[in-house]
């Protein structure tokens, strides 16, 4: 007969023992391992790039992203967000937030504008154009327009 007695110091050790090989299998799973790029979803890669807009390039391909194709030289200004809107801004930063952007947390701020024409898009013989609105390289606002009497204002999605 085979007799086997457990002391409290035995059963602490096993528990120590065992509670580490889970940690470690738990560790095993939750952490990446290095080279393996995970599989980016299809809205991952669908998904527009707000961020990183520091160049003249980096803006063409964001509005690129949109199916917009523009002039190379856009007209520059750096303005100031409202610290407080009028019923104008207000309807205008209402544009923004149907694509997803919010103007209201920028107020007060100064941000530069770039307005391109847009050279894949007639609107009745007149011009359109696309606004990109960035703050500190990430774009907070754009638009699509065509200035006038009868003019417009759309998302980026021209919408």
């Amino acid at each position: 007969m085979f007799i086997y007695a457990l002391r409290a110091t035995t059963l602490k050790l096993f528990g120590i023992v065992l509670l580490a090989a889970v940690l470690l299998v738990s560790l095993a799973v939750m952490i990446p391992t290095y080279g393996n790029e995970p599989l980016a979803t299809a809205a991952e890669e669908n998904a527009i790039r707000y961020t990183k807009i520091k160049t003249n390039d980096d803006r063409l391909n964001f509005l690129k992203q949109f199916g917009i194709e523009a002039q190379e030289t856009p007209e520059e200004e750096e303005v100031r967000i409202p610290a407080e809107f009028d019923r104008v801004f207000a309807s205008y930063n209402e544009i923004q937030k149907r694509q997803g952007l919010d103007l209201t947390k920028y107020a007060g701020r100064k941000v530069m504008r770039y307005t391109y024409k847009i050279t894949n898009w007639q609107e009745s013989g007149r011009d359109v154009y696309a606004t990109v609105i960035v703050y500190k390289s990430r774009v907070i606002g754009g638009d699509i327009c065509s200035p006038g009497r009868d003019g417009f204002v759309l998302t980026l999605e021209g919408k």
